[in-house]
């Protein structure tokens, strides 16, 4: 069965940077979501293991970028220029398919989840 841990969160002062961390994936794409308290939860970005081709929000999209690591056999999410808007839980989530999709629906293994806070 999928496990799937996320690290990496923490507090983090405006304008900074992060990288979380997915470990426990398998060939499937994994995709991080984040909630912010009393919000939905939204897509942020995803790669496919195999193929490495990304996908990413439009709140992320150019400080932002999700990567494989080989090494370390984690996908990382890692994003610049950090806003207060960023603050939320961050998921990372895996597919049961190949196919790369931002709809929150379609992923059926998820983290617990690490807390990002953006402070200004």
């Amino acid at each position: 069965q999928v496990q799937l841990v996320e690290s990496g969160g923490g507090l983090v002062q405006a304008g900074g940077s992060l990288r979380l961390s997915c470990a426990g994936s398998g060939r499937t794409p994994i995709a991080w979501f984040r909630q912010a308290p009393g919000k939905e939860r939204e897509f942020v970005a995803a790669i496919s293991w195999i193929l490495g081709n990304t996908i990413y929000a439009t709140a992320v999209k150019g400080r932002s970028t999700i990567s494989r690591d080989r090494a370390k056999s984690t996908i990382d999410l890692q994003v610049n220029s950090l806003k207060p808007e960023d603050t939320g839980i961050y998921y990372c989530a895996s597919k049961s398919n190949f196919q790369l999709s931002m709809a929150r629906e379609d992923y059926v293994y998820w983290g617990q989840g690490t807390q990002v806070t953006v402070s200004l």
